[in-house]
């Protein structure tokens, strides 16, 4: 069995988490001996489709048309494109026709979380429809001391000073407004905002926000894997508030490195992270404040080892055998339906 992962759009989407899922997807089928290639030119007997341009939804059409599966991984919903880049709510609706009309295409459809599924199923869509995490690679994302010294070093803050990151495109969804407004209201603490959104996508209240924004935040912008690891070491506090997710690669990567976690009470993290059990939640930013403050001030218990082993239990090698199996089970269903051939 060949699986063909399309990457051809791979590039456009390289700094977002779903950049980060298919790269991880090759990295860990690959050591799981699973026979992947990303040259649409090689036979294959399936197709694993991640994003929703029109090349992958011609793609997706081009493999039926030829009695090959389709996988089409549902990343993407109404609710997390809406309040991200300019003129996005306007055209929600548009939007959500348009990724019906890809997903419709798979034999299969795979989705983050629970959560995210029944955002699917609320659409009308009909397709089998699996949850599996993205996962992460915990090796790659576990704690290490030396990383903490080596970012503090470069950034050149004090050992004793505490600092709180997030990661994340500018968009309101992503809670970037809350994040400077604690930044203005806790200057005791360095806030570091990492991540990057061309500046003609940023809506103006945003633009403003970070212009006027508090010396006690940083915006380094885009950074490498190995700089998030050292930056996930170097602080103190990982303070997600994002509105709206379907899974939230960069949470599982903060639990995987064992540092204290705050995000935003929101359901796509109900069935998976308990609160004052896993990680800590808030609902709005007077929470937020007052939960950071008793979290760096170790007033409240320590989570983390919890935490990490909810990012053990979605450890990218854990997700690869999944795949495989789904892999193995849509392709045969694919040969019954189609006869083993072509459908030309």
């Amino acid at each position: 069995m060949k699986v063909l992962l399309y990457t051809k759009q791979l590039k456009v989407v390289s700094k977002s988490g779903v950049g980060r899922a298919i790269e991880m997807q090759l990295d860990s089928l690959r050591k799981a001996g699973v026979d992947i290639t990303t040259d649409v030119n090689e036979d294959y007997e399936t197709v694993h489709v991640n994003t929703i341009f029109p090349s992958d939804y011609f793609m997706a059409k081009k493999a039926k048309q030829k009695g090959k599966a389709v996988v089409y991984h549902a990343h993407s919903t109404k609710e997390d494109f809406c309040n991200s880049f300019k003129g996005s709510n306007l055209i929600a609706p548009f939007f959500q026709k348009w990724i019906m009309k890809c997903y419709q295409l798979g034999d299969v459809i795979l989705t983050p979380t629970e959560y995210s599924k029944s955002l699917l199923e609320g659409y009308g869509i009909k397709k089998p429809i699996i949850p599996i995490s993205n996962g992460i690679d915990t090796q790659f994302y576990k704690k290490d001391l030396k990383k903490r010294k080596l970012f503090r070093e470069h950034y050149n803050i004090d050992e004793n000073r505490k600092i709180i990151m997030s990661v994340g495109l500018y968009f309101d969804r992503k809670g970037i407004l809350d994040f400077i407004e604690l930044a203005k209201r806790m200057p005791e603490y360095t806030f570091f905002w990492f991540g990057f959104t061309p500046y003609y996508q940023i809506p103006g209240n945003i633009k403003r926000a970070i212009e006027h924004s508090p010396s006690n935040l940083i915006l380094p912008g885009y950074v490498s894997k190995e700089e998030i690891i050292m930056a996930y070491n170097g602080c103190d506090l990982f303070l997600f508030p994002s509105k709206e997710e379907t899974e939230g690669i960069v949470v599982l990567e903060a639990l995987a490195a064992q540092i204290p976690v705050l995000i935003r009470d929101i359901p796509v993290y109900s069935h998976w992270l308990k609160k004052e059990e896993d990680v800590y939640k808030a609902s709005d930013i007077e929470e937020f404040q007052s939960l950071a403050k008793k979290i760096l001030e170790n007033k409240i218990k320590n989570l983390t080892l919890n935490g990490y082993q909810r990012a053990i239990e979605r450890d990218s090698r854990l997700q690869a055998e999944k795949l495989k199996m789904i892999y193995e089970r849509v392709g045969e269903d694919a040969k019954i339906y189609y006869g083993g051939g072509n459908n030309e």
